[in-house]
């Protein structure tokens, strides 16, 4: 295809686009805008997967590297692809007055309106999303839900190379600020030219709504404070997260823990994540009823999970934030020694803190409060309550939000690195990492291996050792000694 003929049919498509006001006359004005993006040079060995939008807009990069417009580094690819799809992309403000326009005779209908304009303008990758590998694992807690993360590109030593050569503006403070929709993008921060938030109110503040690009589960949706302060689990986290529920329906909302260890990947910028997904915490039954002092109306008890949990269902919202956020702080202040639970250290540096998951349960809140527990030791120096050492060949990142709910969120590197660890079990020549040794023999050892079972094999042993990391990190253990400890700290809370 020549480079003309493949501008134009771009410039077809957008114009075809649904949410764009482009018309006829804006043709010529779009073809010299793309032409001077990709340039003109020979395009006759680029052809493009699909006449879809994305998939010439994939092409047109192809076209710009072979002009020399840019190199073939990823974040130089991203910065154009994200011009290329911004001209689909209608401004902030339309986007908002279209969200909002058909969020008053049906929510949903404007859910699904941003959820699907943000798949159209490639903000949500969804091609690269679909590498990922995904499948479930039953457990004595339920069926536990594995993703292997092939969807984020990792960064070229070249790029990172360059990025240092560049002058470091602090602008965007982070990925979370509402300044990223629309920015250019730079060799060291992402391209958010075709990038759109919707703006709400959580008592009377500003926050934006927008999905993830490297989504993790369907329509997986950040609500992120229209200021820059840091993570902080309080009274008002309980109440956003109820009343983002109410206001979004269908979705989850849950923020990750606020302390290191604990915690999430940016705790620098308030945010919550949600989305439409019920996730295997969320199926997970209440084995052990309990009932809180002055707090009759609330069904509660803890959930049968290999983290500690205690769950909270009721019609009133204000009363359940009431009662989170008692618990929360007995919780800061409550240590129990013989189970190796410590509020703080000797310094007052706090260990204690909350992830919470809120959800509706038809007309009902149902609100998910997990212990979290930050302490380290010299037996555990990465964590008490974090994956310990002999399970971290499998997953050694911070337990957050998404793994605590039962979706383990696990490196690239194991794609490669479970193919050698099958070979190995197969008794085929193989380049298997030292570090899975142990436990490709317990493999071994425990059940016969075929070429015909080897995969299933392999990932169910690996669902077995998420299951661990979980319990690794649950403060009360799922054993006498370590429930009878997690009722002693329920009466704490009823004293």
């Amino acid at each position: 295809m020549q480079a003309r003929e493949l501008i134009q049919t771009f410039i077809e498509k957008v114009l075809a686009f649904p949410a764009t006001d482009y018309t006829k006359d804006d043709q010529q004005y779009l073809f010299n805008v793309v032409l001077d993006l990709v340039g003109e040079g020979d395009a006759a060995a680029i052809t493009p997967a699909s006449q879809q939008l994305i998939d010439l807009k994939e092409a047109l990069l192809q076209l710009a590297i072979a002009n020399h417009q840019i190199n073939d580094l990823a974040a130089e690819q991203d910065i154009l692809g994200a011009k290329l799809m911004d001209l689909v992309t209608p401004l902030p403000s339309a986007v908002n007055r279209n969200f909002w326009t058909l969020y008053a005779t049906d929510p949903q209908k404007a859910l699904a309106y941003f959820y699907e304009l943000s798949q159209a303008n490639d903000y949500i990758k969804v091609a690269a999303i679909a590498k990922n590998i995904a499948y479930d694992v039953d457990t004595p807690y339920g069926s536990l839900e594995i993703t292997i993360n092939l969807s984020k590109p990792e960064k070229d030593p070249k790029q990172i190379a360059l990025a240092k050569t560049m002058k470091q503006t602090g602008y965007p403070k982070c990925q979370l600020c509402l300044e990223n929709e629309g920015y250019a993008g730079r060799l060291d921060f992402p391209a958010r030219r075709n990038h759109r938030i919707v703006r709400f109110e959580i008592d009377h503040q500003t926050w934006g709504f927008q999905y993830s690009p490297y989504a993790y589960f369907n329509e997986h949706a950040i609500f992120l404070d229209g200021k820059h302060e840091p993570m902080v689990i309080s009274a008002k986290t309980f109440s956003d997260l109820l009343g983002i529920v109410k206001q979004f329906p269908g979705y989850f909302a849950g923020s990750n823990a606020d302390l290191p260890i604990v915690g999430g990947s940016i705790l620098t910028h308030e945010h919550y994540q949600g989305g439409r997904h019920d996730f295997p915490m969320a199926k997970a039954v209440i084995d052990t009823p309990v009932q809180f002092k002055g707090y009759a109306d609330i069904k509660a008890g803890i959930v049968n999970w290999p983290m500690s949990v205690i769950r909270l269902t009721g019609d009133d919202g204000t009363q359940m934030a009431a009662l989170a956020t008692t618990i929360l702080d007995r919780w800061q202040h409550y240590s129990d020694p013989e189970v190796q639970v410590l509020a703080q250290d000797a310094d007052g540096t706090p260990h204690h803190t909350i992830t919470p998951i809120a959800r509706m349960r038809g007309t009902q809140f149902e609100l998910d409060l997990v212990l979290r527990d930050n302490q380290t030791s010299a037996e555990f120096p990465d964590g008490l309550y974090h994956p310990h050492a002999d399970v971290q060949h499998i997953k050694k990142e911070n337990i957050g939000l998404i793994e605590v709910m039962g979706l383990a969120i696990l490196p690239p590197r194991l794609k490669t690195e479970m193919a050698e660890v099958e070979k190995y079990l197969c008794d085929q020549p193989n380049e298997m990492a030292a570090y899975h040794q142990t436990w490709a023999d317990h493999i071994k050892r425990a059940q016969t291996v075929t070429r015909a079972n080897v995969t299933e094999v392999v990932q169910t042993a690996i669902g077995k050792v998420f299951k661990r990391v979980l319990e690794d990190a649950g403060v009360y253990k799922r054993n006498p000694q370590g429930q009878a400890a997690f009722q002693r700290f329920i009466q704490n809370i009823n004293q």
